[in-house]
């Protein structure tokens, strides 16, 4: 199981407090030191929508220029996006064996996504 983030985002931060807490084995990708592939992006909007994947909510999204913001209609805009400013992905992305099981942490889905 992998869990792709920021290691100081607060989200991870509960993310991983919860698998700690339940004894889940994981990996964690950095996507500071580790970055974000373009063929990683893609699959993982394949099988979410990228706008599951957008974060329009933190402090990068709220910097872009408007004209940026308006062009992200699509998977390509969303993809250049993504890959240009991967603050503007959606942390954390918890995945296992290929498939993303979650963006984002939610308590619910995670225990049953995990535990249940």
């Amino acid at each position: 199981m992998k869990l792709y983030g920021i290691p100081n985002c607060d989200t991870v931060k509960k993310a991983r407090a919860f698998l700690a807490a339940h004894d889940i084995a994981y990996e964690f990708h950095d996507f500071k030191k580790h970055g974000v592939s373009e063929a990683m992006l893609a699959g993982w909007m394949k099988q979410t929508g990228w706008q599951r994947l957008l974060k329009k909510t933190g402090p990068t999204w709220g910097k872009l220029p408007d004209e940026v913001k308006t062009s992200i209609k699509d998977d390509a805009s969303a993809l250049r996006l993504m890959l240009a400013q991967p603050n503007v992905i959606k942390r954390p992305v918890l995945e296992r064996n290929g498939k993303v099981l979650a963006t984002g942490f939610d308590e619910t889905i995670y225990t049953n996504a995990l535990i249940k």
